[in-house]
């Protein structure tokens, strides 16, 4: 049996030290220059030198992203960081640009070199292509099938891999690379900022009548017909493992600890059952797409995988999550009287029932007690996000387990 590596993603620090602790058996990141999520929190050097430590000393491993598309203006910065990554030694660094393929090599050729979904390998001569400069990992499109993809593994050689994204958010533009974004809001979505115009709400206009805007209607609130369902793959992952796929990604730098914990606890259960038995995990299908839909989601679909999507791959009537638990904070320590502290992320009260997860992916149910603030001052609530403070619970927590309120 193979063992593919699960690969989860990190928009902060405290998110990495979750991913490594929940299942992931690597992490990637983004720094704060390079990266096709500008928005996101990101890491600063001291920040990455400390998440490649902490996953180093867990046998995890890290890759940095610096897969936008660089315009002139961009090279000289790039130099300079990728001289900072040859310091901090992560294990990869996922590139898409040719140029900053090529300056990789140069300045860092100690740090391996992945090539981005954002490059759009779609077949294995690109792929042999890239390997030959010295890449040692495709990420292959988002494009293509589970047939396109056994063949392209047969097709490389052995030691370049193969990594695919199995769990999160699909894109509508080619291999992710829009140009919608920059024309409407003038953000650049190959330039990390992206604002996620598939996901909006639009009207018609017919050319002999400007500026009378005829609605779409699916229902009262509109139609978005750019907006797709989320990928999901856990109940197929047989056919992941028979296609040689060697790293199974799951989509989301600008999520929470707990959509990352969530997740990385699901695919690690489901991916150690049917290393064990592909009975073990047949039988556990239903437990895993509960699982997974513990998460944030938009509903789901198995993306290019089992062919082209067609309509029922988009959502027409709602752009929003699906949201079955509320993230309340990540439990940083444990103060002299037993109670969790930590950095509040939504409101909660006392008296409500919450639950800790653990990083086993056990969960355990908990009454809150008594929540106070860092001067010791009892508060009835914790209103206040990024409010440091300490709370009772009659259940024992520990650092790194995750706090959160089941939704009706």
């Amino acid at each position: 049996m193979r063992h593919p590596e699960l690969l989860l993603p990190a928009g902060s620090l405290p998110v990495l030290k979750t991913a490594v602790l929940y299942g992931a058996d690597a992490v990637y990141i983004g720094g704060e220059v390079m990266s096709l999520r500008a928005k996101a929190k990101n890491f600063t050097a001291d920040e990455m030198r400390e998440g490649i430590a902490f996953a180093h000393a867990r046998g995890k491993k890290v890759y940095v992203t610096a897969n936008i598309y660089a315009h002139e203006a961009d090279l000289s910065e790039a130099e300079r960081y990728f001289a900072e990554l040859k310091e901090l030694r992560p294990d990869a660094v996922l590139i898409s640009d040719p140029g900053l393929f090529d300056l990789a090599l140069r300045v860092c050729p100690e740090v391996d070199i992945h090539i981005s979904t954002q490059a759009n390998t779609t077949n294995a001569g690109s792929a042999r292509f890239w390997h030959r400069l010295g890449a040692k990992r495709i990420v292959a499109a988002r494009e293509l099938s589970l047939k396109e993809l056994r063949r392209m593994k047969e097709e490389i050689p052995e030691e370049l891999k193969i990594e695919t994204f199995v769990h999160g958010a699909m894109c509508i533009s080619y291999s992710g690379r829009c140009l919608l974004s920059n024309y409407l809001a003038g953000r650049d979505a190959n330039h990390g900022a992206c604002t996620h115009p598939c996901r909006w709400r639009y009207a018609v206009m017919e050319e002999t009548r400007p500026g009378e805007y005829m609605p779409i209607e699916e229902n009262e609130r509109g139609t978005y017909i750019f907006n797709s369902r989320d990928l999901c793959m856990i109940d197929h992952l047989p056919d992941l493992y028979e296609a040689g796929i060697d790293s199974f990604k799951i989509e989301g730098r600008m999520k929470t600890a707990l959509y990352v914990a969530t997740m990385a606890s699901a695919y690690r259960a489901a991916m150690r059952d049917y290393e064990t038995d592909p009975a073990l995990y047949e039988s556990r299908l239903d437990e895993y797409r509960a699982r997974v839909s513990e998460g944030t989601y938009r509903r789901f679909t198995t993306g290019f995988y089992y062919g082209r999507p067609d309509r029922d791959a988009l959502i027409y009537d709602s752009n929003t999550y699906i949201r079955s638990y509320t993230f309340l904070g990540i439990v940083e320590g444990v103060d002299a009287d037993g109670r969790a502290e930590l950095t509040q992320k939504n409101k909660f009260s006392v008296g409500e029932m919450i639950e800790i997860m653990k990083p086993d992916g056990s969960v355990r149910t908990s009454e809150v007690r008594r929540i106070l603030d860092e001067e010791g001052t009892d508060l009835p609530s914790a209103p206040h996000p990024q409010q440091r403070i300490r709370v009772e619970l009659d259940e024992a927590a520990e650092p790194f387990d995750l706090l959160r309120r089941r939704e009706a």
